[in-house]
């Protein structure tokens, strides 16, 4: 297979410009699209892609960063499924949030957005105080 996508340049120049951002700000916020493991669908259609690069960038920034989750209240409250893992998105949270700290990278909150006070999402806010995590809720305006 040919590699069309290199790896170790994406992460030098993405941690490289994400460095002289953080220069020029107290506080800088970046927002990851897609998944941060198991990003198969990224490794397929840009051959050389790492499934984790998104997680190799962070902890190169480890000393720099903390992140914050949102979820969306109605997905938990439907029980959204990660299609790839056949779990829920909330289920898929906690995983995420485990393995990351696993990596020592920091995990300081999560926001569960679109809150309107939906049952499911308010027993998931909950498991989360119990886990000693931060969360806050988002509720529209």
């Amino acid at each position: 297979m040919k590699i069309g996508f290199d790896n170790a340049e994406y992460l030098r120049r993405q941690s490289e410009k994400i460095l002289e951002r953080i220069q020029g700000f107290s506080k800088l916020y970046l927002e990851f699209g897609g998944k941060l493991f198991d990003d198969y669908h990224a490794a397929r259609v840009l051959p050389g892609f790492e499934m984790n690069g998104k997680v190799r960038l962070l902890q190169t920034l480890k000393d720099k960063t903390e992140i914050i989750f949102c979820i969306n209240a109605s997905d938990i409250e439907r029980n959204k499924i990660r299609a790839d893992l056949g779990i829920t998105y909330d289920l898929d949270l906690l995983r995420l949030i485990d393995s990351l700290r696993s990596l020592s990278l920091t995990v300081s909150s999560i926001v569960i957005t679109q809150f309107t006070d939906q049952p499911a999402a308010a027993v998931f806010a909950n498991k989360l105080k119990m886990r000693g995590e931060k969360v806050y809720l988002h509720r529209p305006t």
